[in-house]
């Protein structure tokens, strides 16, 4: 396997508009991904992810910085730094949208695995938990743009 990048495409009955809002507000996003969310979707901005364990209560907070804000067709952030304070190597989340039959077709592309400096097994460890992970946070987000879009 190359574990070079992962990209997962849902088609979803709401608008760019919609979807964008939903991808990159923060409000938004915890409805389908983290537990919490911090962030201006501002270019350059710093912010943060957070998980909670529900039978532990304990918290995983992981950085990030918005790299490309450009409604309604792209948001994109760095995360999982290899260094404090958002620096060192990262992963790029990028999520492009295209109006599709009444809809739109999200794609989203996550890379940079390789460039993390892992050990092997790391590498293949991280690569799997990733795309496991976006094949239950992909339709949990289309699920969410379809009601928000009914809603709105």
């Amino acid at each position: 396997m190359e574990y070079g990048s992962i990209e997962r495409d849902i088609h979803v009955d709401a608008s760019p508009e919609v979807v964008f809002e939903v991808i990159s507000r923060p409000e938004h996003m915890r409805e389908w991904w983290p537990d919490d969310a911090r962030f201006a979707p501002v270019a350059g901005a710093p912010g943060e992810l957070v998980w909670r364990d529900a039978e532990t209560g304990e918290t995983v907070t992981v950085d990030l910085a918005v790299v490309e804000v450009d409604p309604p067709k792209r948001f994109s952030f760095r995360w999982c730094f290899t260094a404090p304070h958002r620096s060192g190597d990262s992963l790029l989340v990028t999520f492009d949208l295209v109006p599709a039959g009444g809809g739109t077709r999200i794609r989203m592309t996550e890379t940079g695995f390789r460039e993390m400096g892992w050990e092997v097994a790391v590498l293949e460890e991280q690569y799997r938990d990733h795309a496991t992970s976006w094949d239950r946070y992909i339709p949990a987000l289309g699920a969410y743009a379809g009601r928000v879009a009914v809603g709105s």
